[in-house]
């Protein structure tokens, strides 16, 4: 676990955003906003698959930037890419799926 707060390379973002783009997203997050219940979801769907997308339906720019900011702080994640209102997510588990490179 001690690897999930160490900054990613741009070697291994280049990588990850490679990996999600094929990805669909595994969590939307509605009008309700960012509930308890999202980040049981978010948190479970990154210990399954470590890289995720989450869809965040808000119009104002600030408000998902929040979103994106208080997502990783409770899941301990890392933003791999932002392409609209979908946000990559990337964490590694204790087993490990996907190998980064150096």
């Amino acid at each position: 676990m001690s690897q999930t707060n160490k900054p990613l390379s741009k070697t291994q973002i280049k990588f990850l955003r490679s990996k999600a783009h094929k990805l669909k997203p595994v969590v939307m997050i509605g009008d309700k906003g960012l509930t308890e219940n999202v980040l049981e979801e978010i948190n479970l769907a990154l210990s399954h698959h470590e890289l995720i997308k989450v869809r965040i339906r808000t119009e104002e720019r600030d408000d998902k930037k929040a979103m994106i900011s208080e997502i990783c702080k409770q899941t301990k994640a890392q933003e791999v890419q932002v392409i609209g209102h979908v946000v990559a997510l990337y964490r590694r588990s204790d087993d490990v799926k996907i190998v980064l490179p150096k």
